[in-house]
């Protein structure tokens, strides 16, 4: 059985990729270099607790890359939807974060566009929005 890489070929299909190549790129920073990708996100971990870190390179950078990498690979609408969805429950943690938690700041209203973003790609996509 022969494997080709699924390339895409509509606008929709490229905005989709484009969601999942973005998430694979953040899983990869999280998996090579968790201290830099938490700084980036204005994370700490101490420095007796080792286990933060592994939560980053573990647990943020798997979902990540199994998630991004899934959708490049298998390109099918039902996967990227599930990346799409994955983004929308993202933007509405941060936003539930910024309305109870008093994380109301410059920088997680920068997240929270980014997120929607990176959710309304997949899913217009995979709603047939833009074919």
């Amino acid at each position: 059985m022969d494997f080709a890489l699924p390339w895409p070929t509509s606008q929709g299909e490229w905005l989709a990729w484009s969601s999942a190549a973005f998430t694979v790129l953040l899983g990869l920073l999280f998996f090579l270099a968790p201290g830099l990708a938490f700084r980036i996100l204005r994370l700490q971990a101490k420095p007796e607790k080792a286990a933060a870190i592994a939560e980053g390179r573990g647990r943020m950078s798997g979902f990540y890359l199994g998630v991004g990498l899934c959708c490049i690979l298998l390109a099918q609408p039902l996967v990227y939807m599930a990346l799409g969805f994955s983004w929308l429950f993202t933007a509405f943690g941060r936003l539930l974060s910024m309305m109870s938690d008093g994380a109301n700041t410059p920088f997680n209203w920068v997240s929270i566009v980014v997120e929607l973003a990176l959710a309304a790609l997949p899913l217009a996509f995979a709603f047939g929005f833009v074919p």
